[in-house]
């Protein structure tokens, strides 16, 4: 997997960067500096290709996934994070979870499937277009939610699903609307308040 890691402060926790459809292991870089500029930067390409764009799993059509394929990209994820906790020296405790879209699926698949190891995740215009059966513990997490108001991809009814997701199983949350399907600096900005309460 392609990647980027940027030390700026030993032991500090980690941002670790999900795009979204089409971007780069770099795309969220900027958004890094601002939550918070002394954490450590890992960010990960998509491995997956849909018409010559980065995706992290596949799909067969807007907001049709690829089940099996999701499951198994969250488990490779998830131990490529592994192999550079153990390159880098970092914790997987100070991993902080920063998506956007098809960053913030993947991000939520492996929350779902490795529920002891991520403790805070920044997640902006997720989609979860499923009820995921296990009741995991989340009380020990903490998550932000930026979801879209007339979002073309993600009806507001899948924004609701989401946060029920992370409701339902205890999560320390918070939401924040914005229009549309995109990161906007309001929503960023909310983040980085977030961050700095967690």
């Amino acid at each position: 997997m392609n990647y980027i890691y940027k030390e700026k402060k030993k032991d500090a926790p980690v941002f670790v960067l999900l795009h979204g459809t089409g971007g780069t292991e770099t795309d969220l870089v900027s958004l890094a500096e601002l939550l918070n500029p002394a954490y450590n930067i890992l960010g990960i390409r998509g491995n997956v290709q849909e018409n010559g764009m980065n995706r992290y799993f596949k799909r067969h059509g807007e907001g049709q996934y690829d089940w099996e394929d999701l499951e198994f990209r969250g488990n490779e994820l998830y131990e490529f994070i592994v192999e550079k906790s153990k390159e880098y020296n970092f914790k997987m405790e100070d991993v902080v979870l920063v998506g956007f879209s098809n960053g913030s699926n993947i991000a939520i698949q492996m929350m779902l499937q490795q529920p002891e190891s991520f403790k805070k995740a920044a997640l902006f215009a997720p989609l979860y277009p499923a009820d995921a059966s296990e009741k995991h513990d989340f009380s020990n997490v903490d998550v932000f939610l930026s979801l879209g108001k007339g979002d073309p991809i993600v009806p507001e009814s899948e924004s609701l699903r989401v946060i029920d997701l992370f409701k339902d199983r205890g999560a320390g949350l918070t939401t924040v609307w914005v229009n549309g399907h995109s990161l906007p600096q309001e929503a960023a900005q909310q983040a980085k308040k977030w961050l700095g309460n967690v």
